[in-house]
């Protein structure tokens, strides 16, 4: 056995047998980071989160309570998550940019004691604003009497309205048919371990009696052919479309987000979320037309670097945007046969806890298309409001509106107006994510102030394996690189890497380019010393660290739906049998042949082997590396 093979194996039991067990390896990086930022708001995060860890039951500190005057202990960590970093108390790009990343470390740490339920916390926020949307939708019934609309907002609804007509056009039920995807989480029938499409080509069978009343009783059958022969029962299966699984309609869950509380999501019927994923997509297509990308975040990323410059663009964020959805608000916004189809597809009841719900919002979050649909409401919304106020393109083909979902960028002088008209449809902007007074700017996941780049790192949770320090280490190697301008590394944080680098058995301490991202420690190319290539092959030999899922093998009928699924479309050249776009009687005879006689065999690069949702294992990787960008020096 090589040198090479047996390193390799080394480095695989590694890291899968490793673990960091010492909760100090997590403190003591969150103090050396903060240390090494030497900053009055480090001093502050550090003090705070010392409290709370030498104290976690108690973790208090004496703080003036608002209510009664009345002195109250509050959780030192609580007082961490809550902290804020105001750009307008920082007079200098550097310091503020070291306060920023001390306070935004732990803002999403798992493992503060705040003193409260953080599932509950979520749930009352969710209450809060299904409780706003029924006042939304009260108001909308006999819209010509409230008290909100007139003046210009008249004219801004009606131009709203037409905005969206004009962005969405003519529904196409063929569209939607051949658009509909299965989504990669859970659904009421189906655990989020099993939710692979080839599962739920196999055996889903939830849906709403609404959507189930659309559905033409042949469309199943038109559209998908192969997958009408194995619902309708052909083989002896009890699973029928005939006899569906009827849900009431969704269930509300809650999911990690941040320090301070959960996020509550929906699990939908399958047979909905294939849908409402379709009319998403057809809503994606049609919002690319107008130049809103929502495959890419970078548009928005580069506005609001030129917004941190200019002062001329606003960074928008709301509270809750897809909990703010209200029925009545998108039944006067959406074309109506558009909103029919919506209308059925959603659920419009659901579970919340052990109580049955009629929502007042029309969709949330685990729709398939409430994403799209906000980040339509807010285009629609914030492009009138341009061109109400006159606001021109930047250039011939640029523009001062875009938008991600809740994310918007629109100019300084319609931010008033567009706070009116949102607040008119239901939703709340989030004063403290929002920003057009100071020269720092935020969206998509890009922080910027006077032009330079700001973005912090987050500790979302403690350090449990290698693949968990290569993703700490390489966090602190990019915000080094950042404030070194891109050019070189900064200094202070040259002594926490390396510490996270000898925490890693010797074997496994893999250093690899910027470019193949987290499967090791990312360096500049004297630190690597890879080896090269041979048998004429320029570049470099790296080895590396991939997330493989774990997988297992199947022969069920699901399978080949899912791969004939996955074929590309007749747009492409190619044909897609499932689709109906071959003879149905061909594919008939394929999978019949492979049912009764055989397991599939659908090619040696994928085979059987299907892949087991949420469980991963780690593998070491070869790549070759031909060009290697440098980090530059440690100044």
């Amino acid at each position: 056995m090589s040198f090479a093979k047996r390193s390799t194996q080394l480095t695989v039991r590694q890291l899968r047998s490793y673990r960091v067990t010492a909760p100090e390896v997590s403190s003591g990086f969150i103090l050396d980071f903060l240390q090494a930022l030497d900053c009055p708001r480090a001093l502050t995060v550090a003090i705070l989160f010392r409290e709370g860890e030498e104290h976690p039951a108690k973790g208090m500190v004496e703080q003036v309570a608002v209510t009664d005057g009345e002195e109250q202990d509050v959780p030192a960590h609580q007082q961490l998550a809550e902290l804020v970093c105001d750009p307008l108390h920082y007079d200098s790009v550097v310091r503020f940019r070291d306060a920023y990343a001390a306070t935004a470390l732990l803002s999403k740490y798992e493992d503060l004691f705040l003193g409260y339920d953080k599932d509950q916390k979520a749930l009352e926020k969710f209450s809060k604003f299904e409780a706003s949307c029924r006042q939304t939708n009260t108001r909308f019934r006999d819209l010509g009497s409230d008290l909100l609309f007139k003046g210009r907002t008249v004219w801004l609804h009606n131009a709203v309205t037409r905005k969206i007509a004009q962005v969405l056009g003519e529904f196409s039920v063929e569209e939607m048919f051949s658009e509909a995807n299965w989504g990669p989480g859970a659904s009421t029938l189906i655990r989020r371990r099993d939710a692979s499409a080839i599962k739920k080509f196999q055996c889903e069978t939830g849906i709403t009696r609404d959507l189930y009343d659309l559905l033409p009783r042949d469309s199943i059958s038109m559209n998908y052919p192969s997958w009408a022969k194995h619902l309708f029962g052909t083989r002896g299966e009890k699973i029928s479309i005939l006899y569906p699984d009827f849900q009431i309609g969704n269930k509300v869950i809650t999911v990690p987000k941040d320090a301070k509380a959960d996020r509550v999501i929906a699990i939908e019927p399958g047979f909905n979320l294939w849908f409402q994923l379709a009319i998403g997509t057809m809503m994606q297509k049609r919002l690319l037309r107008f130049g809103i990308d929502l495959r890419k975040q970078n548009v928005n990323q580069r506005m609001a670097q030129r917004g941190s410059v200019d002062h001329s663009l606003a960074t928008v964020d709301f509270s809750s945007a897809s909990d703010s959805i209200s029925k009545e608000v998108v039944a006067a916004l959406i074309p109506s046969r558009w909103f029919s189809v919506m209308d059925s597809c959603r659920s419009r009841f659901g579970k919340q806890g052990e109580a049955l719900v009629e929502w007042e919002k029309f969709s949330s979050m685990g729709n398939g298309f409430t994403f799209p649909l906000e980040s339509l409401i807010f285009y629609a919304v914030a492009s009138c409001c341009a061109e109400y106020l006159h606001e021109a393109p930047l250039d011939a083909g640029g523009s001062r509106v875009s938008v991600y979902g809740d994310d918007v960028i629109i100019p300084n002088t319609c931010l008033e107006l567009f706070s009116e008209i949102s607040a008119f449809y239901g939703f709340t902007l989030n004063a403290k994510k929002s920003h057009f007074a100071s020269n720092f700017r935020e969206s998509c996941g890009a922080h910027f102030m006077d032009g330079v780049d700001c973005k912090p790192i987050y500790l979302k949770g403690r350090v449990s394996d290698i693949p968990s320090l290569y993703r700490l280490g390489n966090g602190i190697r990019r915000l080094s690189h950042r404030f070194g301008a891109s050019l070189s590394c900064d200094v202070r944080f040259r002594k926490l890497f390396n510490s996270l680098v000898k925490t890693v058995p010797k074997a496994s301490r893999l250093r690899i380019p910027e470019r193949l991202g987290d499967g090791g420690f990312i360096g500049n190319f004297d630190e690597a010393t890879p080896s090269r290539m041979h048998h004429c092959v320029e570049g470099y030999n790296v080895m590396h660290v991939v997330d493989a899922p774990k997988t297992r093998e199947s022969s069920e009928f699901g399978l080949l739906l899912a791969r004939l699924w996955d074929m590309p479309t007749q747009e492409e050249r190619c044909i897609s049998p499932l689709r109906g776009l071959t003879p149905l009687d061909e594919l008939q005879r394929f999978a019949r042949h492979h049912l009764e006689n055989e397991p599939l065999v659908l090619g040696k690069a994928r085979g059987n082997k299907i892949p087991l949702a949420g469980d991963t294992e780690c593998k070491v990787s070869r790549a070759v590396v031909r060009q290697w960008d440098d980090l530059g020096p440690w100044l």
